[in-house]
């Protein structure tokens, strides 16, 4: 994020520490690092569950609105930071100032709510089998993340009003803030509140309730039932075969088990990643005198750009569906391209094969007063009369003992 929209605040950077060669250097090289390998990353993991058949699943949906969420961080907070640190002014204009604002907020409240949506998603798939069945669907998530988006790009809409672009005593330009800061300090507790507080709340509530199921609860009594259930609510693979029902079900526990873990790591790191920026803004609207370390800002952005760009590592070391899926997508790219070169070169190969089929029959009309004539391999044909007739050269014996087409295979005659 910019300098002057990490903190509720009209106080940017001081010239003499932002300006500093030192600080230029670590900071963009740590943006540019962090965001390149986050926007690859996430990139990769829309690519593979549109890609992959198996991969669309109720939870692989909210992962991808995750993935393109972080993608807005990345590319809205992380990229016109480089350019800030680089010039040490706002170069984007008041347009620029408004819809960078605009979607850097919408990136962060729509990762939030998604991880709380496959959050809830969890609980029933495992905590309530039965209602799963019509609750977790693809459909249904669809709608979820459709709805998510919606919410998030109204609520975002009045970032649009309190941020303008201002210059300093030195001449700098500087996206900040339109109004009094004091003003800020409502909208700022909503913001913890609803999209930092509440979502770890409830993560730690119901993946203790999940938690309870997966480890402290016996295996189901009938386990073919169970692993078919939560097959069909969460498309999760377990063994099909059919007698082997307590190996299915061990299998569809275990898998439970790994997802689950995959998604309690990425709600941890968010709590985590996210608490510097979180605690620096709650402090920075009490405190008369705002904490505005540069050192400790650039920290706080770091660790918000590392867990838009942290989820894919996740989901690549601790999934192995997630793992065949990339391998699989990548095999695809790859082929598409090496296909798109076998057509070219095909194409031409078959283009120089007509021409050398062309000049081997050497077939042209000749015009002779009133008749007609076709050459056919040197071979001449006439027709003053009657309908013209391509005659061609009788064909060679055929090898191995098979029949010899007959003189009148040779002839072919087209009425003119």
């Amino acid at each position: 994020m910019t300098d002057n929209t990490d903190t509720p605040t009209n106080i940017s950077l001081s010239p003499s520490v932002s300006e500093s060669l030192e600080y230029k250097t670590v900071s963009v090289f740590l943006v540019l690092l962090v965001c390149s390998m986050g926007i690859v990353g996430n990139v990769m993991v829309v690519l593979v569950v549109f890609t992959t058949r198996h991969m669309r699943t109720p939870t692989n949906c909210y992962l991808v609105s995750l993935a393109i969420a972080d993608l807005t961080v990345l590319v809205a907070a992380g990229l016109p930071n480089v350019a800030d640190s680089l010039t040490g002014t706002w170069v984007f204009g008041h347009a620029g100032c408004l819809g960078i604002t605009y979607l850097q907020y919408l990136g962060i409240n729509v990762s939030s709510c998604s991880i709380t949506a496959f959050t809830v998603e969890r609980y029933i798939a495992i905590c309530h089998p039965i209602k799963a069945q019509t609750v977790c669907t693809v459909s249904r998530a669809k709608r979820i993340i459709t709805g998510v988006w919606i919410f998030t790009c109204i609520y975002c809409m009045q970032w649009l009003f309190l941020v303008d672009i201002q210059v300093g005593p030195d001449g700098h330009v500087l996206c900040g803030y339109r109004v009094k800061r004091d003003l800020y300090l409502p909208i700022y507790l909503i913001d913890f509140a609803i999209f930092y507080v509440i979502p770890l709340l409830l993560a730690i509530v119901l993946y203790g309730l999940i938690a309870r199921i997966l480890y402290l609860s016996p295996l189901p009594n009938h386990p073919e039932a169970s692993a078919t259930t939560m097959r069909r609510s969460c498309r999760e693979p377990s063994d099909s075969s059919g007698g082997k029902g307590g190996r299915s079900t061990r299998s569809a526990h275990s898998s439970r088990k790994q997802v689950t873990k995959m998604l309690a790591v990425v709600v941890i790191l968010f709590a985590l990643l996210w608490m510097p920026y979180r605690t620096l803004v709650l402090i920075n609207s009490f405190v008369s005198t705002p904490y505005l370390d540069a050192w400790f800002l650039l920290f706080c952005r770091t660790c918000i750009y590392a867990n838009s760009a942290i989820n894919p590592v996740i989901y690549n070391a601790m999934s192995q569906k997630f793992r065949s899926g990339a391998h699989r997508t990548m095999s695809v790219l790859q082929s598409g391209f090496g296909t798109v070169r076998e057509r070219r070169s095909s194409q031409l190969h078959s283009d120089g094969d007509r021409e050398k089929v062309k000049k081997r029959l050497d077939v042209s009309p000749q015009h002779n007063g009133s008749g007609h004539q076709i050459v056919v391999n040197g071979t001449k044909a006439s027709n003053n009369s009657g309908p013209m007739a391509f005659t061609f050269e009788p064909l060679p014996p055929v090898e191995n003992g098979e029949k010899t087409p007959s003189a009148g295979d040779n002839t072919v005659t087209f009425s003119m």
